[in-house]
């Protein structure tokens, strides 16, 4: 692992993926033995898959407990129900919580109703608060900039709401629904502020379609064009990158 050096916030680049999902989930179990009853952000998709696999096996040897740990996760579609196997819930299940047992686990709840949507977001940023908040946060960074489903447009101070999903967001979903009509085009999501609360960020973005965004990521101007620009503002982020990810950054390093 090599530490980049010229940009914004600290970043890491690793000789492969594996490298840095073996060090964050090192620092979520860490965290969990210090503080059992830690309040953990997490993601779906692609980018912490690694992570959890991590956390399983960490958790099957009996180094790590997550008894006392609550879990919130960044967002859920709309207009699934529940059970149905693409929803954010059952990825997480499948992935992490069938195998670690956390004490709590939330999502927001994918089949509410459109005309109470805007309040199940409203109680889910309530709950967010009145558990103290998240100690470490699991992020990746979307194609077209989004942290969560904050789509670009999406302001520092938008807290947890319903969104309109981008169209290239849809698109890139086409490999889990099978059909873009299939794919929801709402979603509840924590926003840039609630993200920015967590006391830890820990963003990773792995592969060659990542390389762009990551660039303006570290580069751009910071402002809701992007919003993982806003991540630059936090105190305690780190960004995780393989080389490939990393290759439109500046590219002169230091060992770590």
């Amino acid at each position: 692992m090599r530490q980049a050096v010229g940009v914004s916030v600290p970043t890491f680049v690793v000789d492969s993926r594996a490298e840095a999902e073996h060090v964050l989930a090192g620092e979520i179990a860490d965290l969990l033995r210090a503080r059992p009853e830690a309040v953990l952000g997490l993601a779906t998709g692609n980018s912490p898959i690694g992570v959890y696999r991590d956390l399983c096996a960490l958790h099957a040897a009996g180094e790590v407990s997550f008894a006392r740990a609550t879990t919130f996760n960044l967002d859920e579609y709309l207009g699934l129900q529940d059970g149905d196997p693409r929803t954010f819930r059952r990825w997480m299940q499948t992935h992490l919580f069938d195998h670690v047992q956390p004490r709590s686990t939330n999502l927001p709840e994918c089949h509410a109703p459109l005309a109470s949507a805007d309040a199940v977001a409203v109680r889910y940023e309530q709950a967010l608060q009145a558990a103290g908040g998240i100690d470490l946060q699991v992020l990746g960074i979307g194609l077209n900039g989004h942290i969560g489903f904050n789509e670009p447009g999406s302001t520092r101070t938008s807290r947890t709401r319903v969104v309109e999903l981008d169209q290239r967001t849809r698109k890139h979903a086409v490999r889990v629904f099978g059909d873009l009509a299939q794919v929801p085009t709402q979603a509840i999501t924590m926003g840039v502020a609630s993200i920015l609360d967590a006391r830890r960020l820990r963003v990773l973005a792995f592969g060659a379609e990542k390389a762009e965004i990551v660039r303006r990521t570290l580069f751009d101007p910071i402002s809701a064009e992007c919003p993982a620009t806003f991540l630059r503002g936090h105190h305690d982020v780190k960004l995780y990158l393989d080389a490939a990810a990393a290759e439109l950054i500046e590219d002169s390093a230091l060992p770590s």
